[in-house]
Order: C-alpha cells, then structure tokens, then sequence
C-alpha cells in the first residue's frame, strides 16, 4: 500500500470523518449547500486546521469539476472575476493566521461563523439591497479571508452575493464558479507554503468516495414539493455538526 494512502487510512477519527463528509453530501445534494458548514466543524477535531482546510479544499475540487461546465456557460465571468481577484489578495492572509493562532481558538472561529450563518438562514434573513462592484470586491475579499483562516469559503457569499437582483440561475452558476476559484486559490497557496503533502491529498481522495456517492443520492431524493422540508433537515444537520464540534467537549476547550 503507497505510504501516502496508508496515512490517511491511519488518520485519527477517519471513520467519523467519512460519516460526516457522507451526510454533508446528501445534505448538499438535496438542499445544494452545507458541506463546510457541516464536515469542518466536526474534522476540527481530530485534524489540525491546516489539514482541515487543505482536505475541505480539495475535496470541494474533485465534487465541484462536474458542476463547472454548466456553470461556466451561465455565470457572469467577470463579476466572478472581480471576486476571486479579492479573494486572491486575502487568502494569505488567512493561511498566514492560521498558522499564528491557537487551534482551538480556531475552532471557536467555525463555530461562531457557523452560527451566525445558520441563524440567518433559520430567520431568513437576506441583505436586501443591490450589491455593486465595491460592495463584491469586500466580498470576495471576506471569504477569502475567513475561507483561508477556517476552510468556510460559502457563508458571505450564501448571506450577501445571494441576495442580490441577478437571476437566479446566474447567481447559482456565479457561486458555483466562485467557490471552485476559491478552492484553487487556496490549495495553490497551501502547495507554495508545502503545507500540502501526498497524505493529504490521499486523505481528501479518500473523503471525496463518499462524498459524491452520497451526493448523487441525495441530488436523487430531491424532491421540490418538499423543498421546505429538506431545508430544515439541513439546519439542524449543521446545527447537529457544530454542537459537536465545540471545543468545549474536549480537553483543549
């Protein structure tokens, strides 16, 4: 067995991480977000934040090659531009932090961004203005910030981009590309500071196996009269995922 895979085979809590990238999978595959949002918290705790971040990255990666054609033909390409450009100049920044800060303080990090995130979209809150090029750059910028930092690159974009006047259809396929730009972003960075080696990219291939397979199952028991109801099982799924993964419940909390 190559030395990489064997590694991630060995990784601590493997199988609660399967379980967990499993069920984010249905999750996105039935209400089309929550992955990060669900597997970071609870990979907090058995991985270091660098290796969450860098297995959240390339395993969004691998999932989201599928989606980019279609996306690619329906997005606006220079708003999605502007964004990544943004997020470009921030993300170090973000890596540089996570290397300066205490782990647990970056867990406390995913749990409040995490919260705050799941109460705007219980309450349904939605900034409701008309979001303008400045207005995207400081979104873009965001996200790679705290994308960098906790490997949550979807939060700022579902609360603001979200909400603008496009169509729906754009801002889908706008998000889809902004998220892959991201993820690209923030895995060649990882690979110039060498903090990504052969056993993390084993561990996230591994990961990505149920990943997709549960996506696809999830994305087959959609069903759009019960749009309502999936999206409640998606809040407390994550809601689920961070109470587990506050630091309170181990010794370095």
């Amino acid at each position: 067995m190559p030395d990489p895979l064997a590694a991630a085979l060995a990784t601590p809590g493997l199988p609660w991480l399967m379980l967990a990238i499993g069920v984010a999978g249905i999750v996105r595959g039935f209400s089309g977000f929550g992955t990060a949002l669900i597997f970071v918290p609870v990979a907090g705790i058995f991985l270091a934040p660098q290796v969450v971040v860098g297995v959240i990255m390339l395993t969004g990666l691998v999932s989201s090659s599928a989606l980019l054609p279609r996306a690619w033909g329906h997005a606006d390409r220079r708003e999605v531009g502007l964004l990544a450009f943004a997020a470009l100049l921030t993300v170090p920044l973000g890596l540089w932090l996570i290397t300066r800060l205490d782990p647990v303080l970056i867990r406390w990090c995913v749990a409040m961004i995490a919260t705050v995130t799941l109460a705007a979209l219980v309450s349904g809150w939605r900034f409701s203005g008309r979001v303008n090029r400045p207005q995207l750059a400081g979104i873009g910028a965001l996200s790679g910030g705290i994308g960098g930092l906790t490997g949550l690159t979807g939060p700022v974009v579902i609360l603001f981009y979200l909400a603008g006047q496009s169509a729906a259809q754009t801002v889908r396929a706008n998000t889809i590309l902004f998220l892959a730009a991201l993820d690209v972003v923030i895995v060649a960075n990882l690979l110039v500071q060498g903090a990504v080696n052969w056993a993390i990219v084993a561990l996230a291939l591994v990961l990505a196996i149920p990943y997709i397979t549960t996506s696809l199952i999830g994305q087959a028991l959609f069903d759009p009269r019960h749009e309502r109801l999936y999206r409640w099982v998606a809040y407390a799924v994550i809601a689920l995922a961070v109470l587990s993964g506050l630091p309170i419940w181990s010794n370095g909390g």
